[in-house]
């Protein structure tokens, strides 16, 4: 939808200026005079129009993009408006002349005008179910309804930015081994496909039985000069096969299972999927979202099959009388202190904040696993990689030495 620059004048009088999306200009006048603005000029932005020659064969920017960095900020920025007694129209009016982004300042634009037209927030957001995901909707509406929504989209964008901070920390502490794998690979091809073959063409040539490691080692660096489109395949086969498997539903439980009962790794994705249980209803709740509605966003929002059908089955039993604690304590998922702690919180009759606190001693959890995590992986690939050069070294010293003892 095409967005238009205007000045206009407002009902005292006053020249105003902004932005508002319309099919034509026509209709873009008609919005105007529609909230009391009377336009004076009207023209197609210049940032949409240099969008347009951007837009890849998808219909969207190459280079706009709208991080989810970006959504935390101009909640915290709404948050803050609103709590210093701004209005709402003011407010978003204040957010899309301060955002540098051209895509953000248009869905600004659009909310705005949504609003300002007679939609409430909440359903002015849903428009873009993209951009604000199903628990930024839901509490929102408990924040419009209940008057507190400066205080619902400070919690929004605390947790967003935790939610974000907890992936940084798992990516930072994956970087290091994935980058010495890639370099450790590199290095072994180089050695066993340029290296070793000018080296032992001349024990091949002394016609000579040479030691079986030596023999492996030829064996190998051949395979992989000659014969490396067929490991190409062979791989790319698997690869396939895998994608295969993962897109039935059966594949993809298959593939849940393993994620939560995998050596090391296990531990930690379970420790991350409770974390983010806890924070995820705890905000919900805090929010005034009611419990059994929140426990469906947060089964919506669970990367796990597992995870999400056991919450659905405690749905069920709270939904007949049970306590939460109750309901989860049947599944293996769930280990018995997080579930000791959600009874006192209910029993306590503060579940907002034992799941705060839950949540917090999870996340520290994580960070611990995953440091621990990173001192095992560190020693085992670089003796890997210790085992791997020295097994080439040594296969091309022992002829050598075999040499050494004829003379």
């Amino acid at each position: 939808m095409p967005v238009y620059e205007y000045k206009a004048l407002d009902r005292n009088g006053k020249s105003c200026k902004g932005q508002i999306d319309a099919d034509s200009e026509s209709k873009a006048c008609s919005k105007l005079k529609s909230s009391g603005k009377y336009p004076i000029s009207m023209r197609e932005s210049l940032s949409k129009s240099k969008g347009d020659k951007k837009h890849g064969f998808l219909g969207k920017s190459l280079f706009e993009r709208i991080k989810s960095d970006e959504i935390h900020v101009i909640t915290r920025q709404l948050a803050t408006l609103l709590g210093a007694g701004i209005p709402l129209i003011n407010a978003l009016s204040s957010l899309i002349e301060q955002s540098p982004n051209p895509a953000l300042k248009r869905i600004l634009v659009q909310i705005r005008d949504s609003v300002n037209e007679g939609s409430t927030l909440t359903n002015a957001l849903s428009r873009h179910p993209k951009l604000f995901s199903n628990i930024y909707i839901n509490m929102v509406r408990s924040g419009e309804a209940s008057g507190s929504l400066d205080i619902v989209l400070e919690r929004l964008a605390d947790f967003g930015e935790n939610q974000k901070t907890l992936q940084a920390k798992l990516k930072t502490a994956l970087v290091y081994p994935i980058f010495m794998a890639v370099i450790g690979t590199g290095i072994l091809f180089f050695l066993i496909t340029y290296i070793v073959p000018n080296i032992t063409r001349v024990f091949i040539d002394m016609e000579r039985v040479l030691p079986l490691p030596t023999r492996m080692l030829i064996f190998a660096s051949d395979s992989l000069r000659n014969y490396w489109w067929l490991g190409l395949l062979f791989f790319s086969g698997i690869f396939i096969l895998i994608r295969l498997f993962l897109a039935r539903e059966y594949g993809r439980r298959v593939w849940d299972k393993i994620k939560l009962s995998f050596p090391i790794m296990g531990s930690v994705n379970r420790k991350i999927i409770l974390a983010r249980f806890a924070s995820t209803l705890g905000s919900l709740l805090n929010s005034g979202v009611p419990l059994i509605t929140s426990l469906q966003i947060v089964s919506s929002l669970v990367n796990n099959r597992l995870i999400g059908e056991v919450i659905d089955e405690a749905i069920e039993k709270i939904k007949k009388g049970k306590s939460m604690s109750s309901a989860l304590a049947t599944s293996v998922w769930f280990p018995p202190l997080f579930l000791q702690m959600i009874g006192v919180g209910e029993q306590s009759g503060q579940l907002e904040s034992m799941l705060d606190k839950v949540a917090q001693a999870y996340e520290r959890e994580v960070e611990s696993a995953i440091m621990g995590m990173t001192a095992l992986i560190e020693p085992i690939m670089i003796s890997a990689m210790g085992a791997a050069v020295g097994f080439v070294v040594l296969s091309i010293l022992l002829p050598i030495f075999e040499m050494n003892q004829m003379i």
